[in-house]
């Protein structure tokens, strides 16, 4: 097993991201010769829409060789549409290359994402890209990126600038610089290494993707100052960090392997649903078919094995979907959670044009939603709707361009609404006394407190297992998401305490599933007693447009019910940063462009929810039978569970 990178691109909408990705491989020797992005030629950029729209919208990846070094690349998409995707590469790379633009400078997604690597502690070397533009900087970027992340980001384009960011490091080095002399790259590299590792410096290089400037160079870094994987012996350990279909394979399920190796016929353990019960995970057996090496074209050789450290494509694993984790979990360094750059904030209603493919397009949905799960495709029995969450409205153009491609399906969406959440308003206990129809017993009572704000939902239980068999309040424990999935507003409770006060079981009467079907009933008249409070999401906005629109944008912050945490002049534009709520924001990417004539640039990242007034909010109806009309809500409940799908 000869020597290997796993590394990712990251960069702002329209840095130059797949340019780049295209010389290095042209380079490195994997492609002939490079595809324009503008021409929709570029080899990463495989899907129709991506052509079309001249922007990646999934992750591509590729596999190539430098200086006998090999080099898994995953070039991943800039639109904050599409951060999820973004996210999953994070789970399998261990180093970055973060693009910047000598001509824009430091745009407000890339703080997004020097953050999230920043927070990952992966390794990164830092590309100003587009010197060739009029007006591009490439040093006064670095400065700028300096001052705004970290003073630890060194210039080192010569053998000179790389031996006096090493001399800030290493007193041998020191010695050695003050007295004129200057090491090779080799030693250089050798001795940079470590500390590139460990974040102590972060690389930064310059040139032009576009004019072929600076990518050997580049290259030469990531094999040079980049780390190798850590290749662990023992137990197994891998994470599926993408999925994509395969007509003649099946689902292909893209693997980063942490710990021990994967083979061609092996039996591997998936989980499947939980068991509802003791709601512990019902596993169903796999075998490997066949196990590729990355490519461009998805139709890499059959390696027949995949060990620690690397990245394949692996087939037989079912249904198997994007965050599973293949052997043993505890043995993952790192897994990024999801939403941890975007979350979903606004959701659609989805139909078909023809009301009797309405089976189908919900089977084709919740294939999407196996490759991206932030989708959140729900599908309510009751009022034969789907629903999607979303990021943007470029996801949306992009999700009906994808089913009408794959599936020959097409699609309408509803108006886009904002996602709130709800919590208790004041302290309050939920009962219920489960006892009819038999056969049936479980009685109920919880305590349920708001917490402050992000604080999630924290369970606890002060109940004997001679009132309540432990067995039991596994169930309570296990069916409170369900019961958490729709308040009295119709959103998402959280920020609350819930804690199992009392209660009984019934040796004879007790059915395996009551305290199931019991818990939402609970739940919910609890929080009806306490009443509910609607919370809005807030957005972490960050702007950079020309100076001239200042006044224009703090004006709009305040218009949008937002507060302005940062704001600077500096160079020519104005950075600043805000809270907004994101109900009165959806639109403002259009108006930040009208307003600096597209020369504006945004980001916009969850930040939490606060308290809002309901008429400035929304309800949304429930999906399904409300556990308070308790007759009509147990015979639901009674046939989702004999079904195996409790959806109500």
């Amino acid at each position: 097993m000869g020597a290997l990178r796993n590394i990712g691109i990251f960069a702002h909408v329209d840095a130059g991201k797949t340019t780049l990705t295209e010389r290095l491989l042209a380079h490195a020797g994997a492609i002939r010769n490079p595809g324009s992005v503008d021409q929709g030629t570029a080899h990463t950029d495989s899907m129709a829409i991506e052509r079309q729209r001249g922007i990646s919208v999934r992750a591509g990846w590729a596999r190539l060789e430098w200086k006998g070094v090999s080099i898994n690349l995953i070039d991943t998409p800039g639109h904050v549409d599409f951060a999820a995707e973004v996210e999953r590469a994070l789970w399998a790379m261990d180093g970055a290359v973060l693009l910047l633009s000598a001509a824009e400078g430091v745009q407000p997604q890339s703080e997004v994402l020097f953050e999230a690597l920043r927070e990952n502690h992966v390794p990164t070397l830092i590309f100003v890209n587009k010197t060739d533009r009029e007006g591009a900087d490439a040093g006064r970027v670095m400065d700028q990126a300096r001052r705004l992340w970290a003073a630890n980001i060194a210039r080192m384009e010569s053998p000179e600038q790389a031996m006096e960011a090493l001399a800030e490091l290493d007193e041998g080095a020191l010695d050695d610089y003050l007295a004129g002399t200057v090491y090779g790259e080799d030693r250089l590299f050798g001795l940079l290494a470590p500390k590139v590792r460990e974040r102590e410096i972060l690389p930064a290089l310059s040139g032009s993707a576009l004019k072929d400037q600076g990518v050997e160079a580049l290259l030469d870094a990531i094999v040079g100052l980049l780390p190798e994987p850590q290749r662990k012996a023992g137990g197994l350990c891998g994470v599926v960090f993408a999925v994509r279909p395969d007509k003649a394979m099946g689902r292909a399920a893209y693997v980063r392997m942490f710990s021990g190796a994967l083979h061609t016929r092996d039996a591997l353990d998936i989980p499947a649903e939980r068991d509802p019960v003791d709601g512990t995970p019902r596993m169903t057996q796999k075998k490997i078919t066949q196990i590729r090496a990355l490519a461009l074209d998805g139709k890499g050789a059959d390696i027949g094995a995949l060990s620690a450290g690397e990245i394949g494509v692996v087939y037989g694993l079912g249904e198997a979907k994007v965050g599973q984790v293949l052997g043993d979990e505890a043995l993952l360094p790192r897994k990024v959670a999801p939403g941890s750059l975007q979350k979903p904030l606004i959701m659609v209603r989805a139909q078909p044009e023809k009301p009797e493919q309405i089976t189908a397009l919900r089977q084709a949905l919740m294939e999407l939603d196996a490759e991206d799960p932030m989708l959140g495709v729900q599908w309510s029995n009751h009022t034969r709707e789907l629903t999607l969450s979303v990021m943007g409205a470029i996801q949306l153009e992009v999700l009906s361009a994808l089913v009408l491609e794959r599936y020959g399906l097409k699609m309408s969406l509803g108006a886009p609404q904002v996602i709130y959440r709800e919590t208790i308003a004041q302290s309050a206990r939920g009962f219920v006394a489960y006892t009819m129809p038999k056969p049936c017993w479980a009685i109920l009572e919880m305590q349920i407190d708001p917490l402050p704000r992000g604080s999630g939902v924290v369970f606890e239980s002060q109940v004997p297992v001679k009132d309540i068999a432990q067995r039991y309040q596994n169930q309570v424990r296990q069916a409170l998401p369900l019961a958490l999935k729709q308040g009295m507003l119709g959103w998402q409770v959280t920020d609350v305490r819930i804690t199992l006060t009392g209660g009984s079981h019934h040796l004879i009467h007790t059915h395996p599933l009551d305290f199931i079907v019991a818990t939402p009933m609970a739940f919910l008249d609890g929080l009806r007693r306490g009443g509910s409070t609607l919370l809005e999401p807030m957005l972490d906005m960050r702007i950079t447009a020309p100076e001239g629109c200042a006044g224009r944008l703090m004006s709009d912050m305040t218009a949008m019910r937002g507060e302005i945490m940062e704001s600077e002049l500096t160079g020519g534009l104005v950075r600043l940063r805000a809270q907004v709520p994101v109900a009165a924001s959806m639109d403002y990417p259009t108006q930040l462009a009208a307003l600096s004539g597209g020369r504006g640039a945004m980001s916009a990242r969850l930040m939490g929810y606060r308290e809002c007034p309901l008429e400035l909010g929304a309800t949304t109806p429930r999906r399904g039978v409300s556990p308070l009309d308790t007759a009509k809500y147990i015979l639901a409940a009674r046939s989702a569970l004999e079904g195996g799908i409790f959806d109500v």
